[in-house]
């Protein structure tokens, strides 16, 4: 049986890092990222952390995020030292590059063979693994597919990992990749799309990168399952996930940035959300129904606000 935290413990493990979240250059977004629209509603005024984090919803489409945000070279300050040890003084256990390993071989391996029927009609040659992390997912598919790999990923501890590995490394954002023309025919964005800092200019840059025939993978960690699973809104939000995408929100952005969902898998952890992609005609101009949306207020408020 897990023992339940100890929420003086945990406040004290991560005041004891120093971090200062109020300090940190921050910029405000005045147009929603998924639909452009400009009206929002305030969410949250913390996240689980205990950070004083603003998260605002789009009032057209329903997309969550950070407003403000921290900014590109702020969070790589972030990914380069505070982002693991924040995240094990959080649940009171080392988190980093050497105890994931095992975590990530499962996982791995889970995506692998989802991946396995989609490749076999395909001859695809090139991996590309953004937000990769340490290279365990892309060093396993490398040997698996037989794919030439390349890793991309913030966070310089982990990508030297990937480097050991014998992978092909850049440190970094996606949004300022250059791929001097290469495409790929395979790309993961594997638990990596809530850590985007622009989720709409990233699915655009890997929708180009994407070979006439490749497969995209992303997963998301479904906002509305979070909040539903830990019966509040601030306990799913946290300040290295800018965005907060549901099953509805990512539709959207994969759709407006030209790709034909394939399949879907609903992960054995009941959070997270994956799709397979190939590519597909981008429909700029589509956004959940108004209906979601006005259903997805609704049921946020009921969380804020339990029967007694």
């Amino acid at each position: 049986m897990k023992t339940a935290p100890d929420p003086a413990a945990r406040a004290a493990r991560i005041a004891g890092l120093g971090f200062d979240y109020s300090t940190q250059p921050k910029q405000a977004r005045s147009r929603c990222n998924l639909c452009g629209g400009e009206r929002f509603v305030t969410l949250a005024h913390g996240d689980r952390y205990g950070y004083a984090a603003q998260a605002d919803g789009c009032l057209r489409c329903g997309l969550v995020f950070l407003n403000p945000v921290m900014t590109s070279q702020a969070y790589g300050g972030f990914y380069a030292s505070v982002y693991r040890p924040l995240v094990s003084a959080y649940h009171g256990r080392r988190i980093d590059a050497d105890t994931l390993q095992d975590e990530q071989r499962d996982y791995a391996a889970v995506r692998a063979d989802a991946l396995a029927p989609h490749l076999a009609r395909r001859s695809a040659k090139s991996l590309l693994d953004v937000g990769g992390s340490t290279g365990i997912v892309a060093h396993h598919l490398k040997q698996r597919f037989d794919l030439e790999a390349t890793v991309i990923d913030p966070a310089p501890l982990e990508i030297e990992v990937a480097r050991r590995l014998g992978l092909q490394t850049r440190t970094g954002f996606v949004e300022d990749y250059d791929s001097g023309g290469r495409r790929f025919d395979l790309i993961t964005l594997c638990q990596t799309v809530d850590h985007l800092l622009d989720v709409s200019l990233s699915l655009c840059k890997i929708r180009a990168l994407l070979a006439d025939d490749g497969i995209l993978f992303v997963d998301i960690v479904d906002f509305r399952a979070a909040y539903r699973r830990n019966g509040s809104v601030e306990e799913a939000i946290k300040i290295d996930h800018p965005f907060y995408l549901t099953e509805e929100t990512a539709r959207a952005y994969l759709r407006r940035s030209g790709f034909d969902v394939l399949a879907i898998d609903y992960a054995a952890d009941h959070l997270h959300v994956g799709y397979v992609c190939g590519p597909g005609v981008a429909e700029p101009g589509f956004t959940p129904a108004p209906e979601s949306v006005a259903r997805q207020w609704r049921e946020l408020r009921a969380i804020q606000n339990p029967l007694p």
